[in-house]
């Protein structure tokens, strides 16, 4: 077999293969056999009639046509595998050119490949993250939310403040006729939460027990979705949350510790490692936002588009692919059509640019992946869908998404390994040394340190870091659960 590579552009190639008829002996003994199994001649057993007599009765044209359909992608792969600097990246456009019986078929295949990017040195470069400084303030935060936990709500006789909770009925008309569907009785609601229906928070402050009031607000869900109704609410009774003091007898309720002094110690440990976490998760993203900017990416055109068909058709899936109810909802964020593919094709090509890099990254720092990372990361996105792992594994199995977290580990390891070969400073130009967190060397690197970057530049780092933020104290809380439950 001959095969010969034109370049077309920096992200397309064409390959031109000529294969010899003697080449094909083996793909003519299963054209042969198959045909045979299909064509009843008398005389002969089904499979067992000989290729003359098959030729003779069907004709030369479905042998050939069997044998080129079978051998192409076989040899398109052959000719992809010679050919060193050909790394394919999309379905190939294949043309058959020449079928000289007896003599060679020739076919060209047209597929997009992965550019020829050249990347900064890593040593040179310098990004900047935030300070990690615990102030008292988030310390005094964080213990306020986890005396919250143990608070007791009481009734009071006054009206309804943010931060109180409101036992409410609720009820909604359209044009005078009554929602069926929107109507609700006690209703348990914090004031000043947000979320409910817009308005009802600014309703309800000053509310008193047993008093009604009706105003204005448009419907989210329903037949009657974005249309404006009268909303009725009615409070039935207003309780207000008492905290317990901030001491040592509450230190050994809400926690292991003994005194206040230790769990207040505690929670600011926690907070000061949730925003080191925050820190790494900065340094990743920006280091990834620079090396994009100070690289040259040719985009596949037909990479973009798979990307950005798979991303349009995310959001209409959403909407039971329902073109007129995705246009509502555009509609309603105030965007058309053209704005949300304008928006789509922006993010594909952002997705696509931030793949190619970190996948020459990967290549050029020779990065691997263990059996025991690839697993860990199943394991992970496991437990994010609520899925038992064999469970995971079978669908993304039969998905044939084994690949693409194969190539997420991948990144997140080339990324990885790129904050640590870089200069992370603080505002002043203090260098932060990021170690502890990101592992000493890349063999020792695990994906649980410091999770993958997805193609649209999300921090997965960052969104686990806010929720350590977030329930800092209530881990705290948690830890001592069964001792708070045994002092009750």
């Amino acid at each position: 077999m001959k095969s010969t590579v034109e370049h077309l552009s920096p992200t397309r190639v064409r390959i031109n293969v000529e294969v010899p008829f003697d080449e094909l002996k083996p793909d003519f003994d299963r054209a042969y056999k198959k045909i045979a199994q299909q064509v009843r001649i008398p005389g002969f057993r089904p499979g067992k009639a000989p290729a003359r007599i098959l030729e003779a009765r069907i004709g030369r044209g479905p042998v050939l046509d069997e044998v080129v359909n079978a051998a192409i992608p076989v040899k398109y792969q052959e000719a992809v595998v010679t050919s060193e600097d050909v790394k394919p990246i999309g379905r190939p456009d294949i043309e058959v050119t020449e079928i000289a019986d007896g003599e060679r078929i020739a076919f060209t295949a047209e597929v997009d490949v992965r550019p020829e990017i050249t990347l900064p040195d890593l040593d040179g470069l310098t990004v900047e993250v935030d300070e990690t400084e615990v102030t008292e303030d988030e310390v005094t935060e964080q213990l306020d939310q986890l005396r919250a936990r143990f608070g007791t709500l009481a009734g009071v006789d006054r009206p309804a403040q943010k931060g109180d909770y409101v036992q409410i009925d609720l009820s909604a008309a359209v044009d005078g006729t009554p929602i069926e569907e929107a109507t609700t009785t006690g209703f348990s609601y914090e004031v000043g939460q947000g979320g409910l229906i817009d308005g009802i928070d600014e309703a309800l402050e000053g509310m008193s027990a047993g008093e009604e009031k009706t105003f204005t607000s448009k419907l989210v869900a329903g037949e009657h979705a974005d249309k404006d109704a009268d909303i009725t609410v009615k409070v039935t009774t207003v309780k207000e949350r008492n905290l317990p003091d901030a001491d040592d007898e509450f230190a050994q309720l809400a926690s292991e510790f003994d005194t206040l002094d230790e769990l207040t110690e505690n929670l600011r440990e926690r907070l000061g490692r949730s925003k080191r976490m925050e820190q790494a998760a900065q340094a990743r993203d920006r280091l990834l936002d620079k090396l994009v900017e100070d690289t040259e990416v040719p985009l596949p055109e037909s990479v973009v588009a798979a990307e950005v068909e798979t991303r349009t058709h995310d959001a209409v899936h959403a909407f039971d692919h329902d073109e007129d109810k995705f246009g509502e909802f555009l509609s309603s964020q105030d965007k058309t059509r053209e704005q949300f593919d304008t928006e789509t094709r922006e993010e594909a090509e952002k997705a696509v640019r931030y793949r190619l890099v970190l996948d020459t990254l990967a290549d050029r720092e020779e990065i691997s992946v263990g059996d025991q990372e690839l697993t860990e990361r199943i394991m992970y996105q496991a437990q994010q869908y609520g899925m038992a792992p064999e469970q995971f594994v079978q669908q993304i199995q039969q998905a044939g998404q084994l690949g693409v977290i194969y190539q997420d580990v991948r990144r997140s390891k080339a990324l990885i390994t790129a904050v640590r070969a870089a200069t992370v400073t603080l505002p002043g130009g203090e260098v932060v040394d990021l170690s502890d967190l990101l592992g000493p060397d890349e063999d020792e690197t695990t994906v649980e340190e410091v999770p993958a970057t997805d193609v649209d530049g999300a921090a997965d780092t960052a969104d686990e870091a806010a929720d350590t933020a977030d329930t800092t104290a209530e881990s705290t809380s948690d830890e001592a659960s069964d001792k708070a439950d045994a002092k009750a």
